[in-house]
């Protein structure tokens, strides 16, 4: 059985996956990368730090399992040639990392890790800037209505007989 080494510890509570997820990202058809520099002087550890998400819209669990254990198997292989950077990583998985070839789930990491320590990952969406939040059912929609007050009555605009 495989581990993460030493050198790229483990993400595991949500509010390090919400800061990496307000950071920067990298995309591949097979998975989405999201990373961010720490800077605090309690998280700045060396080394990097890794963290899993395999949705249910990817697949039913043994696939969802079977995707998180290739994931991981391939940051064991490409985390030796990652920068020794303070950089925590979330690696968020799409349907084709389960039929992909393995050496280039490898390669897919061996390019995120250095872009995204570099800063030439993309720019994370404004939604993930402001902490993964997302507006609840009672905030202020953008044309102004309020939810469930019968505003989603629509009115026919056709006036023909």
């Amino acid at each position: 059985m495989t581990s993460v080494p030493a050198a790229a510890r483990r993400l595991t509570r949500r509010s390090e996956f919400l800061a990496a997820a307000a950071g920067r990202r990298f995309h591949t058809p097979r998975m989405t990368v999201q990373g961010i520099m720490r800077t605090s002087a309690a998280d700045s550890g060396a080394g990097m730090r890794v963290g899993f998400t395999v949705t249910k819209r990817v697949g039913n669990a043994p696939e969802r399992n079977r995707i998180r254990r290739r994931l991981r198997a391939a940051v064991d292989l490409a985390s030796a040639s990652w920068p020794s950077a303070s950089l925590d990583l979330v690696l968020i998985a799409r349907r084709e990392a389960i039929s992909a070839p393995f050496d280039q789930l490898v390669d897919d990491l061996r390019n995120a890790a250095p872009a995204l320590a570099s800063g030439k990952g993309a720019a994370a969406p404004k939604s993930a800037r402001n902490g993964g939040r997302r507006r609840g059912k009672g905030s202020a929609r953008p044309d102004g209505a309020a939810r469930g007050a019968g505003n989603d009555v629509h009115e026919k605009t056709d006036k023909s007989p």
